[in-house]
């Protein structure tokens, strides 16, 4: 069993933090044969600064280290087209590969968790349409197949096409935290 993670929304002094992460993703992926999902090197600093002033940056430390972290924004224009303000979307679920297990499922749970915690009733994330590995361990966390974006302009480079997923989450008859337990 995985350890319980503390959740912290991230800061300036976690900028480097943050592009490690990404980076050693996208290297984690290529390492495996995912071409088109991210590079190194593709976000920087100023990206998870941008995002910081517009939406929610959050870190998962556990073992006392970060072991991952996801942005959290509250509309997705380029992916969804406008929407009423019912979901949460979550982008660039990264997991430190030396976590524990499990860990990516904890982070999941806890983006779903804040999500709640605002009234909102579903989370929304999109993934490469053209990585059935990463649509499976959505849809095996609940998440169901909605839709695709063809054409989806990204950060860093051309345009990519995307299979969009939603979940619903639970009615509010429970409290959430972010260690992505309920209580009652």
């Amino acid at each position: 069993m995985t350890a319980p993670l503390q959740h912290r929304p991230a800061g300036e002094a976690d900028l480097a933090t943050l592009v490690r992460l990404r980076d050693d993703a996208a290297r984690w992926m290529l390492a495996r044969g995912v071409t088109g999902q991210w590079r190194p090197g593709e976000l920087g600093e100023d990206h998870f600064r941008r995002i910081m002033e517009h939406g929610e940056v959050w870190l998962a430390e556990g073992g006392g280290r970060v072991v991952g972290a996801w942005e959290l924004w509250w509309d997705d224009e380029a992916a969804w087209g406008p929407q009423p303000p019912v979901a949460g979307y979550v982008h660039r679920l990264m997991v430190d590969r030396a976590a524990a297990p499990g860990t990516g499922r904890l982070l999941l749970a806890a983006a779903e968790a804040r999500v709640a915690g605002t009234g909102r009733t579903r989370v929304r994330l999109d993934c490469l349409a053209s990585n059935p590995k990463l649509t499976d361990y959505y849809l095996r966390a609940g998440y169901r197949l909605v839709g695709r974006k063809d054409g989806k302009p990204q950060p860093g480079g051309p345009a990519k096409s995307f299979a969009l997923l939603e979940k619903e989450l639970p009615a509010p008859a429970a409290s959430w935290d972010l260690s992505g337990r309920t209580s009652p």
